[in-house]
């Protein structure tokens, strides 16, 4: 866990867990992020930052995730009941923003058949990228289904114009040892990604959806 120390962490996820399940339970699944504050760090001139985890256990289940199917995809997706759009509905969007920013909205992510992500931004425009929703690619080869999960289970540090950022690892209905394997995986990400590592590093804070949040660095 490097800097972080573990007596103090593992204390932590127990207080922010008591704290959603018993004290304050809300009647929707809280998911709980990691927030982290940095300096040293322009991002001006470090607009390449970015990396992706995919961590051990699946943070945010609930994720809405959407398949742009070619002919065999859409058979899988209707198959497995997974929520798909055709060719014809890419091809209708006509890089009409306002049409393609309510399917943009409509879910949290996509997948898209390869034929399919090929043409994507001549009837979608740039606004897929610009929302960071761009489909992930799903071969003939791939497993839907495992694919959906990887999805789900993949987080992304991206860097915006502040010196700060968050990212989902973990929901309250987690055990406190999966969430601490997903925090530490997390976070030794991070700051591996950071050119002077842990220097770059001001604050770390989880935080569930709707509580208090608690400082681990």
């Amino acid at each position: 866990m490097s800097k972080l120390n573990r007596a103090k962490t593992e204390q932590h996820v127990s207080n922010l867990l008591h704290h959603s399940l018993e004290i304050k339970k809300r009647n929707f699944v809280e998911t709980i992020e990691l927030q982290v504050g940095l300096r040293n760090f322009d991002p001006s001139r470090d607009k390449r930052f970015a990396g992706t985890v995919r961590l051990p256990y699946v943070p945010r289940p609930q994720l809405k995730i959407c398949v742009i199917a070619d002919e065999q995809h859409a058979a899988e997706c209707t198959k497995h009941e997974v929520p798909f759009v055709t060719s014809s509905d890419i091809k209708k969007l006509n890089k009409n923003k306002k049409a393609v920013m309510q399917l943009v909205k409509k879910f949290d992510a996509f997948l898209a058949s390869e034929s399919l992500l090929k043409i994507l931004p001549r009837y979608a425009g740039p606004w897929f990228t610009k929302a960071n929703k761009f489909p992930a690619l799903l071969t003939h080869n791939d497993n839907l289904l495992t694919k959906i999960e990887e999805i789900k289970g993949t987080i992304k540090f991206q860097m915006k114009k502040v010196l700060c950022m968050h990212v989902a690892i973990g929901n309250v209905n987690m055990r406190k040892e999966e969430l601490l394997r997903n925090l530490i995986m997390a976070v030794n990400t991070l700051v591996g990604l950071l050119k002077k590592n842990w220097q770059n590093v001001k604050a770390i804070y989880i935080k569930s959806t709707m509580g208090p949040p608690f400082k681990l660095f």
